[in-house]
């Protein structure tokens, strides 16, 4: 399989809040990170389907981290990769 990465991928364990109406609110971990995107470490949590765009904010590292809308673009056994929505990368 081809790599299609644009982005360099840069190893960060962190608590990340995550928000959707189906799931509610949980706090997971992340695995990795780069310019485009984020993997959580999610591991038998249902999760809703591809292209959904959930809300995500890195806990314990600064009082005002930004809340960031994410695409659910990857879904794997242990967690799912999600690709932040930004203006002009929708």
């Amino acid at each position: 399989m081809r790599e299609q990465r644009k982005f360099q991928r840069t190893m960060l364990k962190c608590r990340i809040k995550v928000t959707h109406a189906e799931i509610g609110e949980i706090e997971v971990n992340s695995r990795d990170i780069s310019d485009g995107g984020i993997f959580l470490i999610t591991n038998d949590l249902e999760l809703p389907p591809l292209g959904t765009i959930i809300e995500g904010q890195v806990q314990g590292m600064m009082d005002d981290a930004p809340v960031l809308e994410m695409e659910i673009v990857r879904l794997e056994s242990d967690g799912i990769g999600l690709r932040f929505v930004l203006d002009g990368n929708e």
